[in-house]
């Protein structure tokens, strides 16, 4: 397999309060090869937006990212430590958009309701070329015609809040390629529209990851949508990655007990009629009471006492790329640290 474009490496992000410090993401590690698609799965809570965001060093205040390493192997075979780069600096903001395209999880409050999404368009262009003004435009119809937006010629001069939320979500997504990256990060592309829109939706960044060999990660809850977009899945809990593997090995032999919890609570066609939905027992601890040892130990039905309490889980090879952070497996063959 070709060298990853993206490695993330022991990530953290924190957010310091006077109430206590939320470790929103707590050693995240995964890696995202070119034309691979990588979905990011959890609760909401979890921290997958903030992993994401901590790519590309936009976390909102007072959260920080506080240690790890994010390498990005840019288009001229240089590889850049992103969490090394100042925050404000030029080289993260060629990356941001340039190297990393990024679709956000709310197109209204992302959009500028002030400025039609050609303005938009044209100024995202034009900040990663040399572009003019009418280049630049003519650009933004492309991108918008792209994307499958109908009349682009004329949409090109509508607001966002004359746009349907399929729209708007198909504007995000050219926004996000407007400089041609590598990666794609799309945080809940599909939230809040109809279940037609979001296969469209999904389409869509399909076939433009097909036509461009673009990296993507998929942040979402669903994981019907990880079934059939993700080639590779990371499991999140409280900020840590718990089991990352191939989506066959996932869904078919999950290994640990968040991941198999995740997949019971799916609804399932050959249930029996009016039977009740399975569910995760408790609910995802507060953010300043995160209990010792491994995290998820107080909602677990596999829980050994005496043990997963006292002490963080070692990271366990099961098979070739398939690893899970749980102490069930830490006399097993494959390795663990």
């Amino acid at each position: 397999m070709a060298e990853p474009i993206l490695s993330v490496r022991g990530l953290e992000t924190f957010f310091r309060a006077d109430e206590g410090t939320v470790r929103a993401v707590d050693g995240a590690s995964f890696d995202l090869h070119p034309g691979q698609t990588l979905g990011i799965v959890g609760e909401s809570g979890c921290g997958k937006s903030v992993t994401a965001r901590s790519i590309l060093r936009i976390v909102e205040r007072p959260g920080r990212v506080e240690g790890g390493e994010v390498l990005l192997r840019r288009a001229d075979g240089s590889v850049v430590d992103v969490v090394k780069l100042p925050a404000d600096g030029r080289e993260i903001r060629e990356i941001r958009g340039g190297d990393v395209g990024y679709v956000f999880q709310e197109p209204m409050s992302s959009l500028s309701s002030y400025h039609t999404i050609g303005n938009q368009l044209v100024e995202a262009v034009r900040l990663h070329s040399s572009a003019t003004k009418a280049e630049a435009r003519a650009r933004a119809i492309e991108l918008l015609r792209m994307v499958g937006i109908p009349r682009p010629e004329q949409r090109v001069d509508s607001y966002s809040f004359e746009l349907s939320g399929g729209l708007r979500q198909r504007v995000m997504i050219a926004l996000a390629l407007a400089a041609e990256p590598r990666v794609l990060i799309a945080d809940e592309p599909t939230t809040a529209l109809d279940v037609t829109t979001q296969a469209q939706i999904l389409d869509l960044i399909r076939r433009i990851q097909r036509e461009r060999n673009l990296a993507v990660i998929l942040i979402t809850h669903d994981m019907g949508v990880i079934a059939e977009m993700a080639d590779t899945v990371a499991v999140m809990y409280l900020g840590k990655v718990v089991e990352t593997g191939p989506v066959d090995a996932i869904f078919h032999a999950p290994r640990h007990p968040y991941t198999q919890s995740l997949l019971r609570s799916i609804p399932s066609v050959l249930a029996e009629p009016l039977s009740r939905l399975a569910t995760i027992s408790g609910s995802i601890p507060h953010p300043f009471a995160r209990p010792p040892g491994c995290p998820f130990h107080p909602r677990c039905d596999r829980h050994i006492r005496g043990t997963c309490e006292a002490g963080a889980p070692p990271v366990v090879e099961l098979a070739p790329g398939h690893e899970a952070r749980c102490f069930l497996y830490a006399d097993q063959a494959g390795g663990a640290r």
